[in-house]
């Protein structure tokens, strides 16, 4: 069976993420679709070799982003070449530092990373 399979994620500004996840992650924007209102609800980002979507919440819908919903239950994992780097790129671009990175004794150095649209993201490499 061949499936493809990729997260959405919802964010109160689409297009304030797609510059945020360009900028601070290094993703490439690969599809944009908005509506007649500019409601952006799908756009599909690479990073690495993964693929992500994300999507303007939208109430009416059920599409529901982070904050509206008092937070999210969902860890994204980053594995990059410098974690400390890469953590500190999101916080200057408005992301909040929840867990520094350091090296973690089961033998990754990782830290934990809101984005601006609630969303968390554990930012992992190799050991220093």
């Amino acid at each position: 069976m061949d499936i493809e399979f990729y997260p959405k994620l919802l964010v109160s500004d689409a297009d304030a993420a797609i510059d945020f996840y360009t900028e601070a992650l290094g993703a490439a924007l690969t599809f944009r679709a908005a509506d007649d209102d500019d409601v952006v609800n799908h756009a599909e980002l690479t990073l690495g070799s993964a693929v992500f979507a994300l999507a303007q919440s939208v109430a009416e819908w059920g599409w529901h982003d982070p904050a509206s919903l008092g937070g999210t239950p969902v860890l994204m994992t980053a594995v990059v070449p410098d974690p400390d780097a890469t953590a500190d790129r999101m916080v200057r671009l408005g992301a909040r530092l929840v867990i520094p990175v350091e090296n973690r004794p089961y033998g990754k150095r990782q830290g934990r990373v809101q984005d601006p649209f609630g969303h968390l993201w554990v930012v992992s490499g190799d050991l220093r």
